[in-house]
Order: C-alpha cells, then structure tokens, then sequence
C-alpha cells in the first residue's frame, strides 16, 4: 500500500509539473501537459529504469538520498517534501536553508493588489519577491540577483529604513532569524548573516541575547517618504509555512491622507 501510495504522488506530481517551470525544453509533441518519466530521472540524477520502477510501485525502499534528489527534481515545497518521505517511511532531513524560490500563485498576488504595497521575505529575511509601489514605498529592494536583506537593512543600515520601528520591529527580525537558525543549522549563508549582525550591531546581539518571542501579525508603522511626506501604514502578515516565507501587506486607512498618497504613487 505504500508503495502504491508513493507511486500515485510520484505520478501527480510529474504531470502537473510544467516542463519550463522544471527548465526542461518542451519542444516536441507531448501527449500529457507534465514531465515525461526520462526528464525526471535525469533531473533526479538517477536511471529512467529505477525511476520507472519507482512510479510502478516496483522499486525498491528509496534512501533519504534518493527522496531529496526527487524532491528538488519535482520542486515539492516543504509540505510536499515531509509528505514524500512520509510516504517512504523515512524521517525527513531538515531542509538545507530557507526557501527562496516564490511560488507562482503567490507572485501573480502581488500584481492583483496595485494600490497595495507587498513584500514577500524569506526566513532569513532576504526580500525574495515584491510589487512596484513597495519599491516606491521602501526604497531600493534589489533584484533576484542581489536581494536586499532586512534585517541587514535594519540593523547595519538604519538611514535605508522609512519606517519608524514603534513596533519592536527588531524583536521581530530576532525572533524569527533565531527559529531560522534552529530550522537550518547548517545553512552558510544564514550562518554567516547572524555572524555579521552580531559582529557589527550592538543593539542585535542585546535583542538576540534576550531571546524575544514574538509572532507575526498586524502592526501600524510610520513611513517617511521623499516624495509624499509622514505615512500611517498597516503592515499585515500571511504566513506560508510550507516555504518558511512571509508575505507582508502594506495600507492606509481608507479616506485617510496616506490613503490618498497611496493612490498617487501606485503605478498606472
């Protein structure tokens, strides 16, 4: 039974995996919209006969090894992937490091909210995706290629940040860093922000000492902008515990004169 069960999960999630999502050529005629069976095993490093043998329910036990490499070959996110290993009977491995990568549905949300300003971070803080009046709104938020990190941002260049931090903004960032660190021990990149926070930030390693518990939801902010002046912003935050990221959505009150100043920044 569980290997039919991981068999059927293997099969789904190949047909509904796009082959440019996958960066496989979907030139050709293909009879079905997903992978064919042969791009996944190369994709997994593996023979296309024990990936066959795999989705038949033929194969046998798959090491932790095998699982991760199939994972990233299906980009399964984090739900997916402990329900992979679940289905093996393997304990799953803590992920190497926080999740980058936005899922689509969440990157076509933001450009369904023009008047609303959205960010969305990764657990270590890194802005992994945002709309055009948050860059209007925050400032300079890089790009794929050289993301802007908050917590940096906050701590080490305090004359980048808008917003005046009434909210114990800081608690927040340690807060979340430090069940960063718990999550991805062995992270690098994560290891060495941490580092150079607390080499450089005196006011990091007092908040970080005080081990702060903190929980994301709605906070109200002031921003200073260049262009419109004192702003009273609504910062609200979705979860998506699957990928470990945090999508914060920045508005004014309705009718209010940051409502308006909203208005006249949002991109036509």
């Amino acid at each position: 039974m569980a290997k039919t069960e991981l068999a059927r999960f293997l099969r789904d999630r190949r047909e509904r995996l796009a082959p440019e999502t996958a960066g496989v050529s979907s030139a050709g005629r293909r009879r079905t919209p997903g992978l064919r069976r042969e791009e996944v095993a190369e994709l997994a490093s593996m023979s296309v006969d024990y990936y066959v043998r795999l989705e038949q329910a033929r194969g046998p036990h798959p090491s932790p090894r095998i699982l991760e490499s199939l994972a990233g070959a299906l980009q399964l996110g984090h739900a997916e992937r402990a329900h992979l290993f679940r289905l093996a009977g393997v304990l799953p491995t803590p992920p190497a490091g926080p999740s980058h990568q936005v899922r689509p549905y969440v990157a076509d949300l933001l450009h369904r909210l023009p008047q609303t300003a959205v960010i969305v971070t990764a657990a270590d803080y890194d802005v992994i995706a945002f709309n055009p009046l948050a860059r209007t709104l925050l400032g300079e938020l890089g790009d794929p290629g050289a993301r802007v990190n908050l917590a940096r941002r906050r701590f080490l260049h305090p004359e980048q940040v808008r917003t005046t931090d009434t909210g114990g903004f800081a608690e927040y960032v340690v807060a979340r860093l430090r069940a960063a660190v718990d999550r991805y021990p062995d992270d690098p990149r994560l290891r060495a922000l941490v580092a150079e926070l607390g080499s450089a930030s005196t006011e990091f390693t007092e908040v970080w000492a005080s081990n702060p518990v903190r929980a994301p939801g709605h906070r109200t902010k002031r921003l200073e902008h260049p262009e419109v002046g004192s702003l009273r912003v609504n910062c609200d935050v979705l979860t998506i515990p699957e990928d470990d990221q945090q999508v914060v959505f920045m508005t004014a009150d309705p009718g209010s004169p940051s409502y308006r100043a909203f208005q006249a920044l949002a991109p036509v």
